[in-house]
């Protein structure tokens, strides 16, 4: 089973990119907000139907939940909209490995700490190496882009 969960997972991980890519060429036409809210509207309007015949909660308890669990609708909200905002700019390789750097390290944090209730995992050399290595590949990615982007642009004017 936990083979099948890493597989999600690369999916899930495949469908941000071509997302992220897609949402951003949209958003030079629509705009970003407009980019964001169509994605979520198509996702809220879709997942009405799923709840409607597959659910098998009470989705009243949101209205129990602690009001600080709501609060990570925001935080789905800003990823999208950042991502929608970077990936025309920087591109996708950047915009990701960022959004990778940024998820390890707040990862790191909560494990560290063990917020939320998850398990304690001690932050140590290892993972700082982890991430030092992140910021260097996310380094050498972003100056491969501005090269390719420099090239990109003499070639329009030649």
């Amino acid at each position: 089973m936990s083979i099948l969960i890493l597989l999600a997972s690369v999916f899930g991980g495949i469908f941000l990119s071509a997302q992220s890519s897609i949402n951003g060429a949209f958003s030079k036409k629509a705009g970003t907000f407009e980019s964001t809210f169509i994605t979520f509207i198509t996702g809220a309007m879709i997942l009405f139907i799923v709840i409607l015949f597959f659910g098998n909660g009470d989705l009243l308890k949101i209205l129990e939940a602690p009001k600080w669990q709501l609060s990570a609708v925001w935080f789905g909200v800003g990823y999208l909209f950042l991502t929608i905002l970077a990936v025309p700019k920087i591109g996708v390789i950047a915009a990701n490995i960022s959004t990778v750097i940024g998820q390890l390290s707040m990862g790191m944090l909560i494990d560290h700490f063990g917020w939320f209730g998850g398990l304690q995992v001690s932050f140590d050399v290892k993972r700082l190496i982890a991430i030092l290595l992140m910021l260097v590949a996310l380094r050498l990615i972003y100056i491969g882009n501005m090269k390719a982007e420099k090239e990109a642009s003499t070639e329009v004017h030649d």
